[in-house]
């Protein structure tokens, strides 16, 4: 077994004048997120300071080739939280779980530790350097995060992209949990076209799929 390495990260509120003077945006916020005019500081309560955490927290995780339903769980939730028409502070003060629909756990207790303490802890999700010589050599295909590349290694002995390949084009692939017939086709053309970057003419075993 290869050791899993995890960046711990704590995320602390600020009020909207601080976060907005020292964020530089590059790039489309989630809907109704957009920048607000600059104000006085107001408390970290409201609906939209709990979903742009959420939505860092899933640019943060995308940025270390995250667990991708996990990226959307929090974007998920972000726009959950704007969605609502009770301020979230109300809610958990009752002691009542949020009401939206496949909110997890976790994420219940991120959001309530975030309320009261004004922090979010998390954890990224695998880092590179962590993994072994031929899980790293998956990181270069499309859809291919850390995770991904060592349950790949690990489970099904792949560490190129001709055995990823041939590992889809026998259906292997979604034998693994989280896995299905969707997402094997996608490693499948995403295989397929890292290989021909690597070799200009790839076998004629490939059939050509790009």
């Amino acid at each position: 077994m290869y050791p899993i390495l995890k960046l711990t990260q704590t995320i602390q509120v600020l009020p909207s004048q601080s976060v907005y003077q020292r964020r530089v945006v590059q790039q489309p916020m989630l809907p109704g997120l957009e920048l607000e005019p600059l104000e006085e500081a107001r408390p970290v309560r409201s609906n939209r300071q709990v979903a742009e955490v959420l939505a860092s927290v899933a640019e943060l995780l995308e940025l270390q080739h995250g667990n991708p339903y996990r990226i959307q769980a929090y974007r998920n939730a972000a726009r959950a939280i704007l969605a609502l028409h009770e301020p979230v502070t109300e809610i958990i003060a009752r002691g009542e779980p949020l009401p939206i629909a496949g909110l997890g756990r976790r994420m219940q207790a991120h959001i309530a530790e975030l309320l009261q303490r004004g922090t979010l802890t998390f954890s990224h999700d695998l880092l590179p350097q962590g993994l072994p010589a031929g899980a790293r050599r998956l990181l270069t295909i499309e859809h291919i995060g850390p995770r991904t590349a060592l349950r790949l290694y690990e489970e099904l002995g792949i560490d190129s992209a001709e055995k990823l390949w041939q590992a889809a084009n026998e259906q292997r692939l979604r034998r693994l949990p989280g896995f299905g017939p969707r997402s094997e086709e996608r490693l499948k053309q995403a295989a397929a076209r890292a290989f021909q970057r690597q070799k200009p003419e790839p076998p004629a075993s490939l059939g050509g799929a790009a």
